[in-house]
Parts: C-alpha cells; structure tokens; sequence
C-alpha cells in the first residue's frame, strides 16, 4: 500500500513538472518581444530548460546559460531593406487581384497597418482608375509611400498596356506590380527606367519600382538583368527614356523586387514554391554577380500562403517579403460581392481547380478558380474542348448549341456575337475587323465574353449567375479557413485586411520562436507550431 501511494505522489510531481515545464514553453513561444534564456538541467547537461523570460539579459548570464535567444518582432521578419525602401512597417505585402478586388478601401487599410497594397487596376477603365487613385492619395497623403497599382501584360492591346503605364508616370503612381508578363515589354521597362536617376552621392536611385510576379526562371532572368541594349535605344529614339537614364539603366536591374510565384489564385504555372524559390534565388546571386550590382534585389514569395506556419517557412526559405491574394478576397474591404465572399469563407484547401484564362483563351493558359458552388471551371472547359474541336460558331453540333444557349450564354449565339461586335467596334476596332473575316476567332470571343462575365457577376453579386461565378482563388483560402475555424476571424465581418496580416505575422513570429527554442535543444511539442489567431481591434 505504500508503495501504491508513493508511487502516486511520484505520479503527481512528474505530472506537474511536465506541466509547468509546457507552460514555459508556451509562455517563451506567445511573447515573442522579450529575450529567452535556455539553461541546463540541474540533472541532466544535454537537456536544456527554459527558465526565464526578460529584458534584462544580464540576469540570464550564469554558468548553466546554454542558450540566449533574441527577441522576434514581427517587424523584424523578413529583408529590413524591403521596409526601408518602401515605407512600410511590415515585409508584407496584400497583392493585387483584378478589376478593383483589391480595392482602394482595401490598399488604404492595408497602408495604414504598415503594409504595402497593391491596387487591383488590371480590366479597369482609365476613370475608375482614377477615381482609386485619387481615393488612395486623398486618404494617405500624396507622397505616401506603401501603396502601387498593378500592371498586367495584355498581349490582345500593347497600346492599352502602354497607356496604362503613361498613366501611372504621370499620376505618380511609384510602385507597380507587373503581373501577367511571359517577356520583358518596352512599357514596363519604360515604367522601371523612367525613375532613375543620381542622388547627390552619385549612385543611382529610384522613384519608380516594379514589383515583377513571376513563376518561371526564364521570366525572372528578364526582369532581374538590366533591359537590352536595342530596348533602351528604342526608348530613348522615342523620347520616353533620356540618354542619362540609359547609361544608368545598363547597370540596373528592371526589377528589385521580384515577387516568386507559386500555386496561387489566377494565373499559376502550377510549380511548387519550396522548389521554385531557391532556383530563382540562385539565378539572382549569378545575376548580380554578373552585373555588378549595387542595390540588392529582393525576393518575395507568393502563393499558398494563408496560414502562420506558410508565412514564417517563407521567411525561412529566405524571402524578403511575403505576398497573399486570395485569402484578402474574403476581408470586408474586397471589392467582391457578400455573396462570393460567403462562398470563400466555406472553402477547403481541395476547393480550387483550373479553368480557362479569358484574355489567353486560345493559348490554352489557365487559372486557379473556386470550384465549390460554381459550374464555372467545368463550363469553362468544356468552351475550350468545343474551341479546340470545331471551327466555328456555326459549326458546333445541334446539341452543343443548345447546351451553349440555353445555359451558358443565356441567349442565342447571335445575340451574343452582336453583343461582342458592339464592344469591340468601341474598344479594340482593329480585332473587329479580323473577327468580321475570322469564324474561328468570332467563336473565341463569344466564349471569351462568358468567361469574362464570371468575374463581373461574382464581384456585382449577380443572384441568377451565381452557378457561374469566377473567382480567383488557390488553395491558401481552404488553408485559411481552416486556421480560423472558431476563433475571432471565423466570421466573414470580422475578417479586415489588417486583422488577417496581423495575425499571419504574429503567429509567424511566434512559430519562428518555436523553431528556435527547438534548435537549441529544447523539447517543444506540435501543438505549439499552430497558433490560433486572436481578436486585434
């Protein structure tokens, strides 16, 4: 009997040794702000101990220090030179999603809470661009730093992709994100090239930055190598560039900020972001290396990332800066309806799929959408099949065409032609006339024009095309749901652009503690690499 009870009472200490031993842990894992010192065991050398949290170091320097760990401030996550340059608080960047997703409202709170945001302008018209940009500047002042517009490559209108960027310049709008590109265009060279200049030290500075999204190596290398020789005397002949931003544009990459991307919402190559990363890392330092760089190219990563444990492993593969997207459409500032933002926050991490591009249609290039409580990637498809098969709207079978009618379009194929033929007389007249001579190309447009109208219906809440919206969307969404399963930011009105970056950095910081506290030998438990997020007013 009193063995039992002994053993009991051992039972009991060892029970609360572990338990105050976790608290430890999870007490130097939540308050990332103070230094942690890790001692010895008093019983055993090799096992270190956390004993104490303060910010007075000198009361952890003692015999059994085995460790002393730093602070880790979310502020400090990330290339300090990125904050630096660009005004910001934080290495976090909310990108940019098209047509006014990420709105003006979106990009002001995002400024506000020390981020850089990104102004979805791309499928806008010049007045509604203007309307945001006016908005932006209003509330933040107009030499604000932490905000840009984004530029997408549109290979159908060159001369809308050079409009845009000679509206940027003369809006001073200082940061773009060039989305899109599959080559180094004159515009956005012209865009990067235009802000530089000598300070009175005789280096070169920028005013203009390119933020360069990218998913493939030979992409990268165009944007991070200085624009080529026959470029910059094109520029200069046209006047856009001077002779002296030339001369300085030949040691110069195009872009500083490079932005990795990997399985995102959009357009998306499908490659995955732990491979993709350190390969156009590599790529970078042969570059720099090879010109002779003076200013740094930074890093970004985007794709995938909607919970704390994606944004700290993205530091740690060594980005400069983290960028979301989809995970920002379902915040209270996205310029989408209530009813395709309730249909985010349903999302699992299986929830995506691809779909056909409705400005690449014919290319066959493909984006990550939505797939729950929509048919518009199946739909999608099967225009693209039918595309590929027949040679003309006349042509599709009688079946086909009904199925194309009565459910996708809505309408007969020739009201839809005459509703494409009305916008594009207005548009993009010089696509008219070869459409007018082109059945292939007439099909293409009609079912570009669907394809189109998704993302319109889903961003005005269309109610009778809900089975037909498309949303961008990758799998960070379902990643993101899943985190903030009961917790403050589970409800869709609560979820802010800034509640949502706060908390990834936040819990970012605290999961790079916990790494931490493992390589330096201490026994830290699973649970603490997920933490929950918490209210932030």
């Amino acid at each position: 009997m009193t063995s039992n009870v002994g053993a009991r009472a051992l039972d009991v200490r060892q029970a609360s040794a572990v338990e105050g031993y976790l608290s430890k842990v999870a007490a130097a894992v939540s308050t990332t702000d103070r230094p942690i010192a890790v001692h010895r065991s008093e019983n055993d050398l090799h096992t270190p101990v956390i004993v104490e949290r303060s910010n007075d170091v000198s009361t952890y320097l003692n015999s059994s220090l085995f460790a002393l760990l730093p602070p880790i401030y979310p502020e400090w996550l990330g290339d300090r030179s990125f904050n630096e340059t660009h005004g910001a608080r934080f290495a976090y960047v909310v990108g940019e999603m098209a047509r006014g997703i990420t709105s003006a409202k979106m990009v002001i709170e995002a400024a506000r809470a020390g981020f850089v945001g990104f102004f979805g302008s791309a499928g806008l018209e010049p007045p509604q661009i203007r309307t945001a940009l006016e908005e932006i500047k209003c509330a933040l002042g107009p030499e604000a730093t932490g905000w840009g517009a984004n530029l997408i490559h549109n290979p159908d209108r060159p001369d809308m992709e050079r409009a845009t960027v000679e509206f940027f310049l003369e809006h001073r709008v200082k940061r773009v994100s060039a989305s899109a590109f599959m080559r180094l265009s004159h515009d956005v060279a012209h865009y990067s090239i235009a802000g530089l200049a000598r300070d009175s030290n005789g280096r070169i500075s920028r005013s203009t930055h390119v933020f360069a999204k990218v998913s493939r190596p030979e992409v990268a290398r165009q944007f991070m190598s200085p624009a080529p020789s026959d470029m910059l005397r094109e520029l200069v002949a046209a006047g856009r560039i001077t002779s002296e931003q030339s001369e300085l544009a030949q040691s110069a990459p195009v872009a500083e900020d490079v932005t990795v991307e990997g399985d995102s919402g959009g357009h998306t190559d499908n490659r995955p972001i732990a491979s993709l990363f350190p390969v156009i890392a590599n790529l970078r330092d042969d570059l720099a290396a090879r010109h002779g760089y003076v200013r740094p190219i930074r890093l970004g990563l985007a794709g995938g990332l909607g919970a704390p444990s994606a944004i700290a492993a993205a530091f740690q593969q060594g980005a400069a800066y983290v960028m979301t997207g989809s995970i920002n459409q379902s915040a209270i500032e996205a310029g989408v309806s209530s009813a395709a933002r309730a249909l985010l926050a349903q999302a699992e991490i299986a929830d995506v799929t691809m779909a056909p591009a409705a400005d690449m249609f014919e290319l066959g290039v493909k984006v990550q959408v939505l797939k729950r409580g929509t048919m518009f990637a199946t739909r999608g498809q099967k225009l693209y099949e039918l595309y590929r098969r027949y040679d003309s709207l006349e042509a599709l079978p009688d079946k086909e065409r009904r199925w194309l009618e009565t459910q996708v379009l809505r309408e007969s194929v020739s009201d839809a032609w005459a509703n494409c033929r009305d916008y594009l007389r207005r548009a993009h007249p010089t696509q008219m006339a070869r459409a007018e001579h082109d059945a292939k190309l007439r099909m293409a447009l009609v079912f570009r024009r669907y394809l189109f109208l998704g993302a319109e219906w889903a961003r005005d809440g269309a109610d009778d095309r809900r089975i037909d919206y498309q949303i961008w969307c990758g799998p960070a969404m379902g990643a993101f749901n899943d985190w903030v399963r009961g917790s403050a930011l589970e409800p869709i009105g609560s979820r802010t652009v800034a509640a949502i970056g706060r908390n990834l950095l936040e819990g970012a910081a605290a999961i790079t503690r916990a790494h931490q506290l493992r390589m330096a030998g201490v026994h830290v438990p699973a649970e603490f690499f997920s933490m929950p997020p918490k209210h932030m007013g």
